[in-house]
């Protein structure tokens, strides 16, 4: 990149985006660093353009006006639509897969397709368009299973179904109540799998992988991984289970032989291609894959980060060689998501937030916002489920969870909830190193 400086667009409204948003800042290549729509955290370390990140002409149109040299796509929802490579068409670098790679995360039952391809190991599944077929299935074999919407649901279109009974709930959702629409005119029932959840990210440019550090995700909305799927609680970022011998199967089994059947298909992808994995008795199975950073994982991530994350994606979005490896910082991070009253099922907004400000100054902690936005009296207040991710960097799992708890104790809001063990096996895990 030798000298020069790129105007960046960063497409998105979430904590990921503004973790992203504070890591590509501290590239010397920044120029203008521009979020669209971004949030009241991304406004305070960016420009920011009132314009959503399903928006696509007012956003292509932006691009062309401000001749932006990198635009960065968060969300799954724009890069399914086709953002990415209708600017690529029009001659701009875009970090994310066209359409056709981000076919992945929009459709289930594509990847599923991709995956059995490719000799990917992955959960067997029925996909089904009609309640009646799936409901005969479902009294055929039995729960417990795991229910998809085919489509995009925004994180919640997934439920783990330990009973007939939720099963055919999660059902009727889908195909009677339609809560996820048109995502669910197609149904997964997936065999439900045991085991050790990881995140594998790997940043994609064309045939060439870079993988990054392995994180753990937290669906569940409460404690003990109870009550609702949700976008994401928390994460952390590295993952015990996981070491190198672990690792390189990961790549080698999973990664490497995706992209090898999205090149022989002809997709021309550049992005991350996210791999949600269940760490079975009998080997690793992949649960998802997703077209894009993942959300809470990039808050663990990203803080971590050594390496100039924009050089990285401006090779990815060129097509170009990426480095060998990775530089990543020692110790560990944990991102605790602070969600608003009702969520997942609902969202209270305008609930007025304080103590950003302490939280910021504890040693090792990092605040990303997600919906929070400035009222007329320029206030904090929030603006949606997830709030934001607090996140604790330590040499060690207890000192990074201890910091990241110690900055959710400092914010408040009005019904305020989060997970109180994110990390926490991790923590313990490492208790169990050293005894």
């Amino acid at each position: 990149m030798a000298s020069e400086r790129l105007d960046v667009l960063v497409v998105g409204a979430g904590a990921r985006e503004h973790a992203l948003v504070r890591s590509l800042a501290k590239s010397p290549h920044i120029g203008r660093l521009i979020g669209a729509p971004g949030n009241a955290g991304v406004e305070d370390d960016a420009i920011t353009v009132a314009i959503d990140a399903e928006d696509l002409p007012s956003l292509i149109a932006f691009v062309e006006r401000e001749r932006i040299d990198l635009t960065v796509v968060g969300p799954e929802a724009p890069l399914v639509a086709g953002l990415a490579g209708q600017l690529r068409d029009r001659g701009f670098a875009v970090f994310g897969p066209g359409a056709d790679g981000a076919r992945l995360e929009g459709s289930k039952a594509f990847a599923k397709e991709v995956m059995e391809a490719a000799g990917v190991p992955n959960a067997h599944a029925a996909v089904f368009t009609d309640h009646e077929s799936a409901s005969a299935y479902l009294r055929r074999h039995g729960a417990p299973v795991v229910v998809k919407a085919d489509g995009l649901a925004a994180g919640k279109g997934v439920v783990v179904a330990r009973t007939m009974e939720e099963a055919e709930s999660a059902l009727d959702e889908c195909f009677v109540a339609r809560r996820f629409g048109t995502a669910a005119s197609r149904v997964l029932i997936e065999e439900f799998l045991e085991g050790e959840e990881v995140s594998l990210l790997s940043i994609v440019s064309g045939d060439r992988i870079l993988p990054l550090a392995p994180a753990q995700d937290y669906k569940r909305a409460l404690d003990g991984d109870a009550g609702s799927n949700t976008g994401g609680m928390g994460s952390y970022s590295p993952v015990p289970p996981v070491d190198d011998a672990l690792y390189r199967r990961l790549v080698a089994e999973v990664v490497e032989p995706t992209v090898a059947e999205l090149v022989r298909r002809g997709i021309d992808y550049r992005g991350v291609l996210y791999a949600g994995l269940m760490l079975t008795g009998h080997g690793p199975e992949v649960l998802e894959f997703n077209c894009r950073f993942g959300d809470p994982e990039t808050q663990a991530l990203l803080p971590r980060l050594e390496s100039d994350l924009l050089e990285l994606l401006w090779a990815a979005a060129r097509g170009e060689a990426l480095p060998s490896a990775v530089r990543w910082g020692t110790g560990a991070a944990v991102g605790v998501v602070m969600a608003s009253r009702g969520y997942p099922a609902s969202s209270s907004k305008g609930d007025v937030i304080t103590g950003i400000e302490k939280a910021w100054s504890l040693d090792g902690v990092e605040v990303f916002h997600a919906a929070t936005r400035r009222d007329a009296d320029r206030r904090l207040v929030t603006a949606g489920g997830r709030v934001l991710t607090v996140t604790g960097l330590g040499a060690t799992f207890a000192a990074a969870r201890a910091r990241a708890y110690e900055g959710v104790a400092a914010i408040s809001f009005e019904g305020a909830q989060y997970r109180s063990d994110i990390a926490l096996r991790a923590e313990e895990w490492e208790k169990q190193q050293r005894s």
